[in-house]
């Protein structure tokens, strides 16, 4: 899951936009105040490559990064520093949503030292991190330790979220063998909330006639978003059939863009806005679903609003929003060229738009937002004008806003790099969108 949950198709997207005529007193206003940037790059811990999937309100980022040694761990990125999370007996770790605790708590997902008895791929191979046919696992990690959070009878599981109670979300598998699954997947997963305190545990029931489900945030209230479906691969499509907002245990269904699959919630902030994909209709065609999804906010109060694509792309998804309604997404053509998004006040900007000129990087994946708008995700790091193989989490502080007419690149799009096949295949894979190809 994460940004997606598995595979899909590219189809067409379109976006709307509209003005009005300002009152003739403002007509000599200067351009209004355009959202502005720095980028920076974090680092990694020796390798190539490194993603930032969390900001935390304290500044903390956390993701995953490559080891010198060639293995993925997860990875914390606090200033002036990067700290390696470790794993529980396996090679490889990953720290893969959003976070979102400001006191030094953090989840994720590990590989363990132990074969999977069902010779399951689950949710973190391939796409998400290699383990080797060996068992994945939630993890929490604080003050230097990492530890296990408890399964529900089967032998994966995935942490995603967790807030600042110490309230933990994500999912994992039953003892239960689900007919829907698709092999190798065998197991039934369910909707997990840990905490707050040690060893306590609750599942959180899938929409009533579907089969599993899987939590993706929890906010500072106790709310909990997530997805409902089958089993399938334990990748998403039809796995992500109803989108969820868990409130006291008890599932409701969000409302969705009106597709089949794909229908997935990434994040809820403290007023409960949610953010994420959903499927548009039609993703159903001759018996195959092929996915069409956009970015989408829904409010209590607004309902669901398609927020589209930025120009000339064809899918989108948010995966970070703020207690100030601002979303952070990626925005995809129909060639799986990728471009990092910011939301605001109802205007969808092109991140690399708003970043100082001649910047290093060039921002292909967003990962999350925090309370001061500062975004991480992934980025290449651009060499004689192109996206090289080198791929890093960035972090963009904002900067003093700008006038659109002397805002980085204008207010008019910035130039796309030539971007290799292996770095577009590398971002899909780290949204969850390994498997997607054009139709």
């Amino acid at each position: 899951m994460k940004a997606n949950i598995g595979l899909g198709v590219l189809a067409c997207g379109m976006t709307i936009m509209g003005s009005a005529a300002l009152p003739a007193r403002a007509q000599t206003d200067p351009s209004p105040a355009h959202p502005a940037y720095v980028v920076y790059d974090t680092g990694t811990l020796g390798g190539a490559v490194g993603v930032g999937n969390s900001i935390n309100d304290i500044g903390w980022i956390a993701g995953l990064s490559t080891t010198a040694a060639g293995a993925t761990h997860a990875a914390l990125w606090s200033p002036g520093r990067v700290i390696d999370l470790g794993t529980l007996g396996g090679a490889n770790s990953a720290v893969e949503w959003p976070v979102k605790n400001n006191h030094g708590l953090v989840v994720g997902i590990s590989e363990s030292a132990r074969p999977d008895p069902n010779g399951e791929k689950f949710s973190c191979d391939p796409d998400f991190i290699a383990t080797h046919g060996h068992t994945c696992l939630p993890f929490l990690w604080r003050n230097g330790t990492i530890v296990q959070l408890p399964l529900l009878g089967g032998n994966n599981g995935f942490a995603t979220g967790i807030n600042n109670s110490g309230q933990a979300v994500g999912w994992a598998e039953t003892a239960l063998h689900d007919p829907t699954c698709v092999p190798p997947q065998v197991l039934q997963f369910e909707a997990v909330l840990w905490g707050p305190g040690v060893g306590q545990q609750r599942i959180l029931p899938p929409f009533p006639g579907d089969s599993t489900s899987a939590a993706t945030a929890i906010n500072d209230a106790g709310e909990v978003v997530g997805i409902s479906g089958d089993c399938g691969d334990a990748v998403g499509a039809f796995s992500a059939r109803h989108a969820l907002l868990w409130e006291n245990g008890h599932p409701m269904r969000l409302p969705t863009l009106g597709g089949r699959g794909w229908n997935t919630p990434m994040a809820i902030n403290n007023a409960g806005a949610v953010a994420g994909f959903s499927d548009l209709s039609g993703d159903v065609r001759g018996g195959v679903l092929r996915a069409n999804f956009q970015a989408f906010l829904w409010t209590r109060e607004g309902g669901i609003r398609n927020l589209h694509t930025l120009p000339g792309d064809v899918l989108s998804e948010a995966t970070g929003i703020n207690d100030f309604g601002q979303i952070a997404g990626t925005s995809f053509d129909a060639d799986g060229n990728s471009r990092v998004f910011l939301w605001q006040d109802g205007v969808m900007y092109d991140l690399n738009t708003l970043v100082q000129p001649d910047a290093p990087l060039y921002l292909l994946a967003s990962g999350d937002i925090d309370g001061r708008g500062v975004i991480t995700g992934l980025a290449c790091v651009v060499a004689g004008g192109a996206c090289s193989s080198v791929l890093h989490a960035f972090v963009a502080i904002v900067a003093p806003a700008v006038t659109a007419a002397a805002a980085p690149g204008g207010a008019g799009a910035a130039v796309r790099p030539a971007v290799p096949a292996e770095v577009r295949a590398r971002v899909l894979q780290q949204q969850r969108l390994g498997r997607m190809a054009p139709e």
